[in-house]
């Protein structure tokens, strides 16, 4: 086991989270300052999605070309230099195709940095290596905003402390080996129908959870004070969710090297399921805390394990290629999970997020139980 490989790679993906946690209020700011509306702000939010597609389509091909270290490298340091010209080139257009551009790029690192931790993982510590990797970068993401509240938001301090976070990301990979391997030749393994077909249950559960991600820290605020919480209170109950995604991810993960990971994976869809229908039931008793946390911990554990199951069977090229996968269905969720929730909300149910989720929980609880094993889906 390499450990300092292993942690230079957990860094350098901490590096982007941070770097994200404090840019990306940092750019709704000044767009509000700018006097821009709230659709050209979603609009801004919404370019790093289309970015992931572009960049999963692209990072296998190119890190058979470059190789996978070098080519991480490479990313993070177009990543700062996005964010870096943010503060440079104040221009809502200018912007627009800046944010696109690190969507693209950071994916290539999130694909690369996710398949070389599962690539360095042995196998009776995977469970725990991958959840320390997703713990991490949940964290970074929550002390990102803390940064930037530190620096302030009047100047540009936030993006240019962000681009040498990143910078500093693509320092410390210098050097550092067993990455995958891929062939420069190689035609790759799995189109996307391909993937879905074969592992429909970690492709149903990549979309959801980037789904709920998406949806949290946007349209969840939103429904808890149409349900008519105090505001302070509902930016309270949305930090649970995202506390119980970032801390248990380490119980999920120590578990998965103790208990049939399949077992497990049932029994996060089948939480995520219950505690999406008890939201509506409880949310204006002292009960929903234990359940917002429930409902964080266990959208983050069926993605956890996702990667997981995928790392204990695919190596080098095929790693990568399904990880590429995992980034393109990861930005699918993220553009269509707020926009089916927003408007089951407008013209359906105020209740719409939560029973939308547990409606897709459902459904992978029974697909799943169908499916022996997740070895099952998956071609030697």
């Amino acid at each position: 086991m390499r450990w300092g490989s292993y942690f230079a790679v957990v860094a350098a993906v901490v590096s982007v989270g941070l770097a994200l946690g404090m840019s990306l209020p940092l750019v709704s700011f000044r767009l509000e300052g700018w006097g821009h509306g709230t659709f050209a702000i979603g609009l801004m939010a919404a370019m790093p999605a289309i970015g992931v597609l572009l960049g999963a389509t692209v990072a296998r091909v190119c890190a058979a070309r470059l190789g996978t270290p070098r080519l991480m490298r490479l990313c993070l340091l177009l990543g700062a230099a996005s964010i870096a010209l943010l503060a440079v080139l104040p221009s809502y257009p200018l912007w627009l195709l800046l944010r696109l551009w690190s969507g693209m790029v950071l994916t290539v690192v999130f694909v690369l940095g996710e398949s070389w931790i599962n690539q360095l993982a042995v196998e009776h510590l995977r469970g725990r290596l991958v959840a320390l990797y997703g713990t991490g970068y949940a964290l970074s993401q929550l002390c990102g905003p803390l940064l930037l509240s530190l620096v302030g938001t009047t100047g540009d301090t936030g993006f240019w402390l962000g681009a040498g976070l990143m910078l500093g990301g693509a320092l410390v990979l210098l050097g550092r080996t067993g990455a995958p391997r891929l062939d420069a030749h190689g035609s790759g393994a799995y189109g996307l129908l391909r993937f879905c077909r074969q592992l429909p249950t970690i492709a149903w559960a990549v979309v959801l959870f980037a789904g709920f991600e998406a949806m949290v820290l946007t349209l969840l605020p939103i429904y808890i004070l149409h349900a008519g919480v105090p505001q302070a209170l509902a930016l309270l109950m949305v930090s649970a969710v995202v506390v119980g995604d970032a801390i248990l991810q380490l119980p999920v993960g120590w578990l998965a090297d103790r208990l049939p990971r399949q077992r497990l994976f049932n029994a996060c869809a089948l939480l995520l399921t219950l505690s999406s229908l008890a939201i509506p039931l409880l949310l204006r008793t002292p009960l929903i805390w234990p359940v917002w946390v429930l409902f964080g911990a266990s959208a983050g554990g069926l993605f956890t394990l996702s990667l997981i199951l995928i790392g204990e069977r695919f190596r080098d090229e095929a790693l990568v290629d399904a990880n590429s996968r995992v980034a393109q269905l990861w930005g699918i969720g993220c553009l269509l999970g707020p926009l089916a929730t927003g408007a089951a909300s407008q013209w359906l149910s105020g209740h719409a997020l939560p029973l939308l989720m547990a409606a897709g929980a459902g459904g992978l609880v029974l697909l799943s139980w169908r499916r022996s094993t997740p070895r099952s889906e998956i071609p030697a």
